[in-house]
């Protein structure tokens, strides 16, 4: 169980910059007066290289061990996050958000065949390893919001890439996993989907939700600690999901999770005062029940390419939604902010859809 949690804080580590990108969002807008379509432009730069880069070095993964990638892909996402608050033009400022996607998407492939592993196949393990990425997630705005555009910025990712050190000694020469069984690919494509309306709907939200949160006259601190419960309450979706899937199974509640989503959303988007933050908090565990169990789901449809089915349902799930950023953006552009969000609603409500006949993997 030790390389798991080392792996999991150190997946914490690294998913802090996947959340300082929406946490940045409000600093770029007020300090350096970015339009929502700009700071859509940057959140899309880390996103659109994340989402290409991820599924190709699950497919390297595939074929090689590379476990010095996890240190490696840790410094390169701090460093990128931590020169984007250094740089002053727009250019430059995307180009190092866009390194760090780069070293964010290099890590999750092989994060995730390491974990699988050391869980020895575990739901309940992987369960531990997404939730240190969940925790990332939430700390990120907390951290963004102490430091700002600072090079201090770069801190997790040193300590994450030490603490990566004892599980490569640990696992870097265990060897591949044998599969256990056929790949199923047209399930696979079908749980992708969803993933991806997963993506939409959450990057969609934390991209904007601070900025939404001062609209509806919270505040700057209302706006962040509207970003901190929705990253916060995935921490709770993660090893909720995973307990529920122990008694009725892994499809099944994501499916019901996806539903309930639908719902939650458009409390966010509708609802006013204080239950705006309540159906914050239920839309981040909506969204986050399915979490590890896509991750499972994914290598069990896979298991030939398990670094394959990481890199895309694990990394893509916080990625890929930011291509459709800036389309969110422009609408809040030319209409309001309110309307732009109101698309999300229907993402949760296609991934169940989609997912409405799917079956268990054959194992």
């Amino acid at each position: 169980m030790r390389p798991v949690m080392l792996l999991a804080v150190g997946h914490a580590c690294v998913d802090i910059y996947q959340g300082a990108v929406a946490a940045l969002v409000p600093f770029f807008v007020l300090e350096r007066s970015y339009t929502y379509a700009a700071v859509s432009g940057i959140v899309l730069a880390a996103s659109l290289l994340s989402s290409v880069a991820q599924p190709l070095f699950g497919m390297l993964t595939d074929r090689w061990s590379l476990p010095w990638l996890l240190p490696v892909s840790t410094l390169l996402g701090g460093t990128g996050i931590a020169l984007s608050g250094l740089a002053q033009s727009y250019s430059w400022t995307v180009f190092f958000v866009a390194l760090s996607g780069i070293g964010v998407a290099a890590y999750h492939p092989e994060s995730a065949r390491l974990a699988r592993i050391a869980s020895r196949g575990s739901h309940t393990a992987m369960g531990w390893f997404s939730l240190g990425g969940n925790v990332g997630f939430a700390l990120a705005p907390l951290l963004v919001a102490a430091l700002g555009l600072s090079p201090f910025l770069v801190l997790p990712a040193l300590v994450g890439s030490v603490l990566c050190l004892p599980v490569l000694r640990l696992r870097g020469s265990a060897g591949r996993v044998a599969p256990s069984g056929l790949d199923d690919p047209a399930s696979f494509v079908r749980l992708s989907v969803a993933v991806v309306c997963r993506s939409i709907t959450f990057i969609g939200l934390s991209t904007f939700i601070a900025l939404y949160a001062q609209q509806r006259g919270f505040g700057g601190f209302g706006g962040a600690v509207a970003l901190f419960v929705l990253y916060l309450g995935g921490a709770v979706g993660t090893v909720l999901g995973g307990r529920l899937a122990n008694r009725w199974g892994r499809v099944a509640v994501v499916r019901w999770s996806y539903l309930v989503s639908v719902v939650a959303v458009a409390g966010v988007v509708f609802v006013p005062g204080w239950l705006f933050y309540v159906f914050v908090a239920l839309t981040s565990m909506g969204l986050y029940v399915p979490f590890s169990l896509q991750v499972t789901l994914g290598q069990d449809y896979l298991p030939g390419r398990v670094g394959t089915a990481g890199g895309i349902t694990l990394g893509l799930t916080v990625s890929v939604g930011g291509l459709a950023s800036p389309v969110v953006g422009g609408i809040a552009d030319a209409v309001s902010l309110q309307v732009a969000l109101m698309p999300l609603i229907v993402m949760p409500g296609v991934a169940w859809w989609v997912l409405r006949s799917l079956r268990e993997p054959r194992l």
